[in-house]
């Protein structure tokens, strides 16, 4: 079967690698949280010296995870974002252990960070504005699926999300009447025949 990709990339080896490094990690999370910034702004939200935080941002640039803004900035001032259209981590276990071990780690990373940003939505949600109560959704399915129906199933959400993501990337700013929305899609379990 055919797998579509719906990412802007997937991360190869090499980038997996780079992106498994704590300090990547949370410049990446506020570049997507907080929108753009430059090395300063960063090394004074992380407590790093902003030597270190240049390095780690040419170290994401330079596998596409994020990029310089065009325009913004002064003189040799540069801002960063996060590369609009999102990432996969690809399709098989890497081989290679040090690949997987990389992998392990960030999937480790996905599952805490989503973790942690689901339990501050249950503590706000009791005094946040309404239509963002409304909009939300706690849910839970399961479903007895085949590879082939979980591959299928897995593609039309992507085509759901990449809607979303064309009409998202158009958004430059950070008014209030947006919020960063995470889709992450993997299966929690794989079941023996009934």
């Amino acid at each position: 079967m055919q797998i579509k990709s719906f990412s802007a990339r997937t991360l190869d080896a090499n980038a997996l690698k780079s992106f498994a490094h704590p300090l990547r990690l949370r410049i990446y999370e506020l570049l997507d949280e907080h929108g753009p910034s430059t090395a300063t702004g960063l090394a004074a939200r992380l407590g790093q010296n902003t030597g270190a935080t240049s390095y780690h941002l040419r170290e994401l640039a330079k596998h596409g995870m994020i990029e310089v803004v065009a325009g913004m900035g002064r003189g040799k001032e540069k801002y960063w974002r996060i590369t609009p259209g999102g990432y996969s981590y690809g399709e098989a276990r890497p081989a290679d252990p040090e690949v997987a071990g990389a992998l392990d780690y960030l999937l480790d990373d996905l599952v805490r960070t989503r973790g942690a940003e689901l339990s501050r939505w249950r503590e706000e949600s009791a005094t946040a504005p309404e239509e963002w109560v409304q909009a939300s959704a706690y849910g839970r399915r399961s479903l007895r699926l085949t590879p082939e129906e979980t591959a299928l199933m897995r593609d039309q959400v992507f085509e759901v999300l990449e809607r979303y993501r064309a009409l998202s990337d158009t958004r430059e700013d950070e008014s209030t009447g947006h919020v960063i929305v995470h889709f992450d899609v993997l299966p929690t379990g794989v079941g023996g025949e009934d």
